[in-house]
């Protein structure tokens, strides 16, 4: 198999809505009928750019910790363990919408796709671990949390499990990554973030912990030579005063204004927030380009018509 060195890189960072939109139960053919939107824009965008895919995986890590906790029969299981599993759920949906769509628009079966269980090293000395702050899983009473072996934390539906979100230091497999897009393949990879793990001499061990899924997206991105970077999200874009009656969104932002933006708190830190702040890493690393967009405007804003794009000042 030949390398494509011709094209650059495309990285799509799909959001959880790609897969279980507002309202849904989330069963999987929603999931699967979801995904036919975004995977028909990738697919026709990987004529001319390689591609890789990245995406969360919060409602579903989040039904694996309900399942858990309704059968006292069997071992519980780590979360870094369900992270791994919703990476091997999740790919299998992504591969098999891409091959369906492969076929549709009249590809060759020369056309490659792999998912990758991906794992990412975090810093166990990362301050996050000291203050807890990603709500996970299911909701308790306040009784019932007093007895729970984990922190807890109270939300607007009840209280519920939190953990650490360390930020990332390095994408593991992005050697192998790197050589599978330089062969033409399509590769999903580091969902939900990443399997976190923190180094032990020469070998890994995985932690409590989540990763933000744009922020690892974007350490991916850097290290191995992405050029376009598009996080694909419910929203058209960034928007000044969202929600209320003055609500702005942009087309452009600087790395500067986009800061300026993030510290008078206009992109909340559990949604948009980290979204720009991975756009602005990866500008600032050297990426060629960084978009916040919609599900629905994928290829447009690849084509610079859509979204957020944030750009060097």
């Amino acid at each position: 198999m030949e390398a494509e060195a011709t094209k650059e890189i495309l990285l799509v960072a799909l959001g959880g809505n790609a897969l279980i939109g507002k309202g849904q139960a989330g069963e999987v053919t929603e999931q699967l009928d979801n995904l036919k939107l975004p995977i028909r824009q990738i697919v026709h965008l990987s004529r001319e750019y390689s591609v890789i895919i990245t995406h969360g995986n919060g409602p579903q890590v989040g039904n694996l910790l309900l399942q858990q906790e309704s059968c006292e029969d069997v071992p519980r299981l780590p979360l870094e363990i369900l992270v791994a599993q919703t990476q091997g759920w999740i790919g299998y949906m992504i591969e098999s919408t891409l091959d369906n769509e492969l076929m549709a628009q009249g590809w060759d079966s020369e056309t490659y796709l792999v998912s990758l269980i991906s794992y990412v090293v975090v810093d166990e000395n990362d301050p996050a671990f000291l203050h807890p702050s990603k709500p996970i899983g299911p909701v308790y009473s306040e009784e019932k949390a007093a007895l729970l072996p984990f922190p807890t934390v109270k939300t607007a539906k009840g209280y519920r499990r939190v953990v650490a979100s360390p930020r990332p230091v390095t994408i593991v497999e992005k050697r192998e990554i790197k050589k599978l897009i330089g062969q033409g393949f399509i590769v999903v990879c580091c969902g939900g973030g990443g399997i976190p793990v923190v180094r032990e001499g020469r070998t890994f061990n995985g932690v409590d912990a989540v990763i933000d899924k744009d922020l690892a997206s974007a350490k991916l991105a850097e290290e191995v030579g992405v050029d376009v970077f598009i996080i694909a999200t419910d929203v058209a874009g960034a928007a000044l005063n969202y929600g209320q009656p003055d609500e702005r969104y942009l087309r452009r932002m600087s790395v500067t204004e986009a800061v300026s933006h993030l510290a008078a708190g206009h992109f909340h830190p559990g949604s948009m927030g980290p979204k720009v702040e991975a756009a602005v890493e990866f500008i600032r690393r050297g990426g060629k380009r960084a978009v916040i967009t919609s599900i629905e405007a994928i290829e447009q804003a690849v084509k610079g018509r859509a979204g957020t794009e944030v750009v060097r000042d």
